[in-house]
């Protein structure tokens, strides 16, 4: 048979090409465990069904006529097991462990805290995170204000804030104990609506303010009443002045120097204060402060260790043995009480044994305030211009970032930050 009449697969040359082709498959196959065992002839789609995990779900899909006689195989991957994780989350920790948190957080950051979710939205506003607010340079805070005093605020600190003409409502009793309203521009009516709920007041200071006979007659009924500064306040009378000082039997700590007063609301403040008072500041009654009302004073309250008398110009040095019944007294104000004069001053040190602290501003020149510290030199003499008793923020003490915070020698927790 000629070379060109025989069939192709009996050509020497195809069948050398095919013998080497052969083997060099059976060696990939030797080398290859995945080829174990499976027959030369098998397909690609077969080596997928015969290595696919057994408990994989196959879909067998005709591909078209074209693929007749082929079938593609799809096969998913396994899912990755989630293995047991190491944190806890938020949604797990107890409410005790989570306001405890907080407690650490400032103003700004509970604020934002409070956008998360219903459950800390009503864990943020709990009121033991609210004991203690200061919330001075915030402009506008009517509604701060309102929502600060609802939550169930103790300590509240606002100087010089302005508080808009609105619908300003208070509900229900209010748990205030420590309240600074100094300086600040507020309603008569917001505050009435304040005062009038406040039940447990300890600390008190309304320094400038327009009250009421409303307002006067609602502190009657802080009976716990320690300090109390009204510096500065009109707006009152003076029958609801001697009530409260009657009920409010407690006070040590009394400032209510400078009021729009008559004679009639100085006699009512002699004529009720409680023996329990060891600091006061009477000053600023020109002529309507007399000997009598000195008198009566000291007869009342015996223990007074500071008195500031200052601008009382009907006083002269006859008050001093009526003064020096005071067996306490350590710090004494006569600022412009220009009747009194300086020989009668430098007797002062043997009538007051333990007298550490004069203030005469306004009687004397540089020459004769010279001579009278070395008359008196264990006095110490015009080294406080401005009296702190009451005050919550004293502008004597050393100023600093959190002295000028403070109040009644405390700050507050949570504050504005500006």
């Amino acid at each position: 048979m000629s070379r060109q009449s025989m069939p192709l697969q009996d050509l020497p040359c195809l069948q050398t090409s095919m013998l080497s082709e052969s083997r060099r498959i059976n060696k990939r196959k030797s080398r290859s465990s995945l080829t174990e065992g499976l027959d030369t002839e098998c397909t690609p789609s077969d080596l997928i069904q015969q290595w696919s995990p057994s408990h994989k779900h196959q879909r067998l899909i005709s591909m078209g006529k074209e693929n007749d006689q082929n079938q593609f195989v799809l096969a998913r991957r396994s899912r990755r097991k989630k293995g047991p994780t190491s944190g806890i989350s938020w949604d797990h920790l107890p409410e005790e462990l989570l306001l405890r948190i907080l407690f650490y957080l400032p103003l700004q950051d509970l604020l934002r805290m409070s956008r998360v979710c219903k459950r800390w939205n009503r864990l943020a506003f709990d009121e033991s995170l609210w004991h203690s607010v200061d919330l001075e340079g915030l402009t506008h805070m009517g509604v701060a204000l309102q929502q600060v005093l609802n939550i169930g605020v103790c300590r509240l600190r606002c100087p010089r804030s302005f508080v808009e003409e609105t619908n300003f409502t208070v509900t229900g009793a209010l748990q205030i104990v420590e309240l600074d309203l100094s300086s600040s521009i507020i309603p008569t009516s917001a505050l009435e609506s304040i005062i009038s709920r406040c039940t447990q007041l300890e600390y008190l200071s309304l320094e400038g303010l327009q009250l009421s006979d409303t307002i006067i007659s609602s502190l009657s009924k802080n009976t716990n009443l320690l300090q109390l500064n009204l510096s500065g306040c009109s707006g009152f009378s003076a029958p609801p002045l001697a009530d409260m000082l009657k009920s409010c039997s407690r006070i040590e700590r009394l400032n209510i120097s400078w009021c729009d007063f008559s004679n009639g609301h100085v006699k009512s403040v002699v004529e009720n204060l409680s023996s329990a008072v060891t600091q006061l500041t009477i000053s600023g009654y020109r002529e309507s402060l007399t000997l009598d009302d000195v008198t009566v004073l000291v007869s009342r309250c015996p223990h007074i260790t500071t008195l500031d008398l200052s601008d009382s110009t009907l006083l002269m040095a006859d008050s001093f043995p009526v003064l020096k019944q005071l067996k306490n007294l350590h710090h004494l104000s006569l600022s412009r009480c220009y009747h009194i004069h300086l020989a009668a001053l430098t007797d002062l040190g043997q009538m007051f044994p333990l007298l550490s602290l004069l203030e005469v501003f306004g009687l004397l020149h540089d020459s004769q305030l010279s001579s009278l510290k070395k008359e008196l030199p264990r006095i110490s003499i015009n080294t406080r211009p401005f009296s702190s008793i009451a005050r919550p923020t004293p502008a004597c003490r050393p100023q600093g970032p959190v002295r000028d915070r403070a109040m009644w020698s405390r700050t507050c927790r949570l504050r504005v930050k500006l």
